[in-house]
């Protein structure tokens, strides 16, 4: 009864409140979009390229990989089936939106891997078979990583296993997928386990490019007494904006002022020369950033 009082008095709609809705329904088909799109690249890595040759790849598509080979049922059947548990945990541990795109990212890749199963493969060189496939797989992998879905429910368990475990993400999911290759070791032969190691490891550096991308950006912290000096030569010599924060030095209690600016991985050297040449003394602090958005992080042209 409350909410249903509070609903009518509620005002209408404006005409900026429905284009707030019409952009999140255009939100949403991006990003299924995508989804879609990454589930299909994964799909034609594992079938075009990996499983014909018997290469694997790390996390429940691993396991599904092998359970397929020894049982002569369709990998697609394999991999969801396995992945259903981790929906449902997604969905309780993370959220409805993650979870629902994980759910058409992995819909996606099974029924791919039908699809594309009887295709004859791209090429029987293993060597290729693993670089080609494993760059293909990243790209899909980080495409749905990008827009908010997964494609393997092996990062979700060791999100779980985080919490009551020493051991970080990473480092759960590398001990995963190291028993896996131990064991593609003993279902094909011990050269398949090697591949399917390398294959893991280009697709792992491949998942950070799309997700990070080519021109990857940084974030600089820098402290100096000549901080009007140093930021006037970053904005004029880098065409980038700064940022001057109020700090304060827990030793001493004194003020400093520190400079943040965003750049790109390019531009990395040159900050460094330019705090280098003003202040030799000053603290700068660079990190990495896996997305900028807002602001003026735009580059200025630089006269």
């Amino acid at each position: 009864m409350v909410r249903k009082h509070l609903f009518k008095k509620l005002p209408a709609p404006s005409p900026r409140r429905s284009q707030h809705k019409t952009l999140s329904y255009q939100s949403i088909l991006r990003r299924s979009t995508f989804i879609i799109l990454g589930a299909l690249l994964m799909a034609v890595g594992l079938e075009l390229f990996l499983v014909p040759n018997q290469v694997l790849d790390g996390g429940i598509v691993g396991i599904s990989i092998i359970l397929s080979y020894l049982t002569g049922w369709k990998l697609g059947v394999f991999i969801f089936v396995l992945n259903i548990p981790f929906f449902f945990i997604g969905y309780k541990q993370i959220g409805k939106t993650f979870a629902l795109s994980t759910l058409l990212g992995i819909s996606v890749l099974s029924v791919g891997t039908f699809l594309l199963h009887s295709i004859p493969v791209f090429t029987d060189d293993l060597l290729l078979a693993t670089v080609f496939g494993g760059i293909i797989l990243g790209m899909g992998v980080g495409i749905v990583i990008r827009y908010g879905g997964s494609l393997d429910g092996t990062e979700i368990l060791a999100i779980l296993f985080n919490k009551n475990s020493p051991f970080s993400v990473g480092e759960i999911i590398m001990f995963f997928n190291f028993f896996i290759f131990i064991l593609a070791g003993f279902v094909f032969e011990w050269d398949r386990a090697m591949y399917s190691a390398m294959t893991y490891f280009i697709a792992f550096k491949t998942i950070d490019i799309v997700i990070q991308g080519i021109d990857e950006s940084k974030s600089a912290w820098i402290i100096s007494d000549n901080f009007e000096e140093i930021g006037q030569a970053i904005i004029d010599r880098l065409g980038r904006g700064v940022t001057y924060l109020n700090g304060e030095g827990a030793y001493t209690g004194d003020d400093k002022k520190v400079i943040f600016c965003v750049i790109t991985r390019l531009e990395e050297a040159k900050l460094k020369g330019i705090v280098e040449d003003i202040d030799p003394s000053a603290f700068l602090a660079v990190g990495s950033i896996a997305e900028v958005r807002g602001g003026r992080f735009k580059k200025k042209a630089i006269h």
